[in-house]
Order: structure tokens, then C-alpha cells, then sequence
């Protein structure tokens, strides 16, 4: 199994998903995290608001904020490999990382009145 570490902006919260404002990726993400849990990964998340001796510890994440500053957040790595920065990356992405297929999850479809219909596309 791999290990994943993300090293995050500043945020007010671990995951960032608190506020006024929430930035929409950030959620799904925490969702992706999660899954990637579920497959036996070990995920570490950092925050520089609230860890940021995680950040000094690692002399590449050190370097990187050194000559780049928080442009360069977030940084993702795997097996202490950087594999992303600034960005983001989407589960699909995740699973090919690591190893893991995603699950295609069915687009959950909506009536015109509003109502969930389910994946079945039938909203009778």
C-alpha cells in the first residue's frame, strides 16, 4: 500500500471546508482522501495554518516554499515522491497513482421539479 501526504495552504480548519466560502474542490477531495482510506492507503494531511513543523520536517516541501512560497501549495506526494502541485488532483487521478480503480459512480439525476430521481434516469 502507498502513503499519501497532502501539505495543504494555510486553512482555518484541517480540511478547509469551513467558512464563509468554501471552495467546492475541497470537499470532494476530503471525500477522494477518504476512499483512498478505504484501500488500505495511509493518507497524512497537513496543514501550514495549524502543522507547520510537518512542513520544515520535510526538507523537499522546505525547499519548494523556500523558492516558491505558498504558490506552490498544495504539494501532494506519494511514497515521499512529489506527484502534484497546486492543484488539486481528481480520484481518478488518485486511483491511477496509487494503484487503486476508482469506482464510476452513476450521475444521480434530477427532475424538473427538483425531486432526485436515482440513477435510473426514471423520475416516475
Amino acid at each position: 500500500m502507498k502513503t499519501i501526504q497532502v501539505y495543504d495552504k494555510p486553512m482555518c480548519c484541517s480540511t478547509g471546508v469551513c467558512g464563509p466560502q468554501v471552495d467546492p474542490v475541497l470537499p470532494q477531495f476530503a471525500a477522494d482522501l477518504a476512499w483512498l482510506k478505504t484501500q488500505g492507503h495511509q493518507v497524512d494531511r497537513f496543514n501550514l495554518a495549524q502543522q507547520p513543523a510537518a512542513f520544515v520536517e520535510n526538507s523537499e516541501v522546505q525547499q519548494l516554499l523556500t523558492s516558491e512560497g505558498t504558490d506552490c501549495l498544495p504539494l501532494i506526494l506519494i511514497d515521499g515522491r512529489i506527484v502534484s502541485r497546486r492543484d488539486y488532483p481528481s480520484r481518478g487521478t488518485l486511483g491511477t497513482w496509487v494503484g487503486s480503480e476508482a469506482p464510476i459512480e452513476a450521475p444521480t439525476v434530477i427532475s424538473e421539479d427538483g425531486e432526485c430521481c436515482g440513477s435510473s434516469g426514471s423520475c416516475s
